[in-house]
């Protein structure tokens, strides 16, 4: 049995379905009721994956754990070592993180100081790990979204500043893959997509996908740090626009480990979007 936390997620939604059509015993793991639409045979369990105590009756006879975190868990919580030792004493043999490409590039960054506690503590868990550390997801771009519908428009900073955002359905993929086959024990992925794109081509994108003009207004930084108030924590809005605006050259490299493990080429913004497009007409 393969138990999957953020089950309701970008990833999580995807990965389920994947797992379930591979003919794997699968159970998906919120802390809302049971969501609709999870497939036939998928048994779902109501439970906290920063609450290790939530997690034990769910984890007895599991042999592969996914490990999302998110929301304010990506801030605090109780130890990971919690979690990890009981994954452990329930026999989990394979766990899979998703952790971010920030760990690589920028170790010392204050927002990620949790994410960096899982790693290590994953790192030094019983069972096999593999850890992906994916760059900015494609799906971000949801946060377009109703401008987009409402008036045609894409308000975002740093217009022309590309980064190889991955499309969250190859990180479910690559999850897929790692919890099932054999292989990936003790390796760290770097998850990108197939090119380096700015926000501006995203919106020409979306555009070109709607067959209407979409237009493109560059917000400053500082309009731009007021928006993400809106839904960000504060904390970590000044390091994600550091990203967004002055990136690391590791942070604009395409990484081969997508087309690596998949065997297949990573998949481009514009598949995102044309999979995506209801939300933005």
């Amino acid at each position: 049995m393969i138990v999957v936390t953020g089950a309701t997620g970008n990833i999580g939604r995807t990965l389920v379905p994947l797992l379930a059509e591979a003919g794997e015993e699968v159970t998906a793991v919120s802390r809302q009721p049971q969501p609709a639409g999870l497939p036939a045979g998928v048994r779902h369990a109501r439970a906290d994956v920063g609450n290790a105590a939530s997690m034990r009756p769910v984890l007895d006879g599991a042999d592969a754990l996914f490990i999302l975190l998110g929301g304010e868990l990506n801030a605090h919580g109780e130890s990971p070592k919690a979690l990890l030792e009981a994954a452990e004493a329930a026999g989990v043999g394979r766990v899979v993180l998703v952790s971010s490409q920030i760990n690589a590039t920028r170790p010392e960054a204050p927002s990620h100081t949790r994410l960096r506690e899982f790693e290590a503590a994953v790192r030094a868990s019983g069972p096999d790990f593999t850890i992906l550390r994916p760059a900015g997801f494609a799906s971000n771009a949801f946060a377009w979204a109703e401008s987009v519908r409402t008036k045609r428009t894409v308000f975002a900073p740093f217009a022309d500043v590309a980064l190889p955002v991955v499309d969250p359905a190859d990180i479910a993929a690559v999850a897929s893959a790692a919890l099932r086959e054999d292989g990936h024990a003790g390796r760290t992925y770097e998850l990108t997509g197939p090119e380096a794109i700015s926000p501006r081509r995203q919106a020409a994108a979306i555009s070109e996908a709607l067959g209407e003009e979409v237009a493109f207004v560059e917000l400053s930084r500082e309009e731009a740090h007021t928006h993400m108030a809106q839904f960000m924590p504060r904390e970590v809005i000044g390091g994600t626009l550091d990203i967004l605006g002055v990136p690391l050259p590791a942070e604009q490299t395409i990484s081969p480990d997508v087309e690596n493990v998949l065997r297949r080429p990573a998949r481009p913004f514009g598949e995102w979007v044309a999979r995506n497009l209801p939300a933005f007409r």
